[in-house]
């Protein structure tokens, strides 16, 4: 279908890959594999088309559809998600307005014994076939079946796509993708915006899907049930593996023990020549055989292999002090925001020494419960952090909290204490900071390096609560695996809000399920919860969210962003809320309960606004973070001076915010 002969990329002076040849085949898995930076991205820009090689050819015969789905796209705003959907059926679209002209003609034509007359009734009953052939009787079904299997309710259809995150409008854009049914999918990190449910629905689809499909991805247990062929980019060369990711694993173990040996015997080879030159340089009898010793050494081509032995590596936390027997208590536990309720009636409790996963549907209160244990954002009923409680937080926004000036490796340097100081080269190098990478300076890393450095930096801090928000977004496979064994050995106690199921597999115990406004707890770790969700309750996690609950809980997030107005507000300072009624006051006069509901109504609306700008600031702020991950953008000084800015008139509108709910608050008690 797709044939690629020769193919070379070079950005600076080395080649980025060269010489890579294979063909993309009908109803190929392909999964791309590599570490960051081989140019897995690179290839998949060069396969559709969006960027030219140094060298090489690539041949697409010119019937051949291609989907591609880049990790960072413009979005659109002007349209509601189903009729952003509804592009994906341009052609067909088309084709009928021509199918309703053609209907036309022939209604009001009466030289029906004409040449021409019968050329137009041939004409229509070819294209009425090739227009049945496509679907397009079914589309709108197929719409609603694909919008609803990446996590939209039908409610969403008809709200505009710039209500919704920027994940959610990633979504939208995937749901074209695979609506247009092409020949060839190229999806690059496409679970990156997905939960559970949404990527279990799209190996399913995938699975069923006639096209071939080339496909990046950190998640290992999505490209291992997706793939049955593995492309992987190492040391500038495409190597093909005839099998899925679990196979090509091992095979990939086997042909690096061969390529040490290889290595290993070429040295042997190479310092025996250079001892035999230094030794008969001199010497005039030997004249000869030092000149082809030399020779033979400079036609040596050297064997390359990868600098880090990534599976070797193994790191554990740091010692800690012993917690109390339960780290974590909710009774009663509830979240609004306005008059959206994100959870009520939440009552849980955590032990010391378990590790428990946070799940559910994106928009429906992980992220918000955890902001809750840490006091970022106050709540209603009682929540009490165990005594002796050192906790470690891992948030998105940890990566911004970096001092820029320093380099990787004094990031690192400061916060490793003992034993671990001697290790930290070998730290760096199993989250690809390896070499001259643990020389850059922090504010010239992309955001998923700055988020892989802040992960280092929590793994070498000595807590005893490890809280991890989506840890493995910016991590590839065998950094997750570092890290997925240094928690597995942790004394301490972990909550771990993720989607990637092959990371909480055997690493948690217990999963609380989030959704339709409540956490529901689950023993066992998280394919049995998976099991049994889909033998007895197969619609659970999908139940009806509010509408708003997936504009990223803009809400919710504008919380978030104020750590200090949520601890003013917030429930003393994770104390249970349980404020003693203070004695009755004297009743106020109907002019002064007039004045009173005025005052409270100005403020109200103070709040609202207040909130509204929040929404929006945080959005912005969002759209910039994303982008700013991006390689591409980490050196873009206007980029980053409009984040400042707006990260500074948010903390601003934050405050008044929080002025504005004190004032409501004071008036409300009056």
């Amino acid at each position: 279908m797709i044939s690629v002969e020769g193919l070379k990329v070079e950005f600076g002076i080395k080649p980025l890959f060269d010489d890579a040849s294979f063909v993309i085949n009908d109803r190929d898995r392909i999964a791309l594999v590599g570490k960051n930076g081989a140019g897995k991205s690179t290839m998949l820009k060069i396969l559709c088309g969006m960027q030219k090689p140094t060298a090489g050819n690539i041949s697409v015969p010119s019937d051949t559809r291609i989907g591609y789905l880049p990790q960072v796209m413009i979005l659109q705003d002007d349209t509601t998600v189903r009729e952003e959907a509804q592009k994906a059926f341009a052609d067909v679209t088309r084709l009928k307005d021509r199918l309703d002209k053609m209907n036309q003609e022939l209604a009001e034509r009466t030289d029906y014994e004409s040449e021409s007359y019968l050329q137009l009734i041939e004409k229509y009953t070819t294209e009425h076939e090739r227009y049945m052939m496509m679907g397009a009787e079914n589309y709108e079904a197929e719409i609603e079946r694909t919008l609803t299997g990446l996590g939209f309710d039908r409610t969403d259809f008809e709200r505009p796509t710039s209500e919704f995150s920027g994940g959610w409008r990633m979504r939208i854009e995937l749901a074209k993708i695979l609506l247009q049914k092409p020949d060839v999918l190229l999806l690059d990190e496409p679970t990156n915006h997905l939960d559970i449910e949404s990527i279990q629905w799209l190996e399913q689809f995938l699975a069923q899907s006639s096209s071939a499909v080339v496909l990046v991805s950190h998640d290992r247990a999505f490209i291992n049930n997706v793939s049955n062929r593995t492309l992987e980019i190492s040391c500038g060369k495409v190597i093909d593996y005839k099998v899925k990711y679990n196979e090509y694993v091992v095979l990939r173990k086997e042909r690096r023990e061969q390529q040490l040996r290889a290595y290993e015997n070429q040295q042997k080879e190479v310092a025996d020549m250079k001892a035999f030159i230094e030794r008969f340089r001199y010497q005039a009898t030997k004249a000869v055989q030092v000149q082809q010793k030399i020779k033979q050494l400079e036609k040596i081509v050297p064997i390359e292999i990868d600098d880090v032995d990534n599976s070797a590596m193994h790191l554990k936390f740091p010692p800690c002090l012993r917690s109390g027997d339960y780290p974590i208590i909710c009774d009663d536990v509830r979240k609004d925001y306005g008059a959206h309720t994100v959870f009520d009636h939440v009552t849980l409790t955590i032990k010391r020494g378990e590790k428990v996963a946070f799940v559910g549907k994106n928009g429906e209160g992980k992220s918000t419960l955890v902001k809750c244990i840490m006091g970022e954002i106050p709540y209603t009923g009682e929540l009490k952090v165990g005594h002796n409680i050192q906790i470690g937080y891992f948030a998105q926004n940890q990566a911004q909290l970096l001092d820029e000036n320093l380099t990787v490796h004094q990031t690192i340097d400061y916060v490793a204490k003992g034993e671990i100081r001697l290790k930290i080269n070998d730290i760096l190098g199993a989250f690809m900071f390896g070499g001259e990478e643990s020389d850059k300076k922090v504010k010239v890393l992309s955001g998923g390096e700055r988020s892989r450095l802040a992960m280092i930096r929590l793994l070498l801090e000595p807590v005893n609560l490890l809280i991890l928000d989506e840890p493995t977004n910016h991590l590839d496979m065998p950094s997750k695996d570092v890290l997925k064994e240094a928690i597995k050995a942790f004394d301490g106690t972990a909550i771990i809000v993720s989607h990637d199921r092959e990371f909480l597999d055997g690493l948690v115990s217990k999963v609380y399920e989030f959704g339709g406004g409540k956490v529901r707890e689950h023993l066992g770790g998280i394919y049995d919860f998976l099991r049994a969700k889909k033998i007895s309750d197969l619609n659970q996690l999908g139940a009806s969210k509010p509408a708003s609950g997936k504009a990223d809980a803009s809400a919710a997030k504008a919380a978030s962003g104020s750590a200090s107005a949520s601890k003013a507000a917030a429930t003393g300072n994770l104390e249970p809320a349980n404020i003693p009624q203070e004695p009755l006051k004297k009743a106020l006069s109907y002019e002064e309960r007039k004045a009173v509901m005025k005052k409270i109504s100005k403020a109200e609306k103070a709040v609202k606004e207040s909130e509204a700008k929040i929404e929006k600031l945080e959005a912005k702020l969002k759209e910039l973070d994303e982008l700013l991950m991006a390689p591409e953008n980490a050196a873009n000084m206007a980029m980053v001076n409009e984040y400042t800015d707006v990260k500074c008139e948010l903390d601003a509108e934050v405050e008044r915010w929080e002025a504005a709910s004190e004032t409501l608050e004071s008036l409300q008690q009056q």
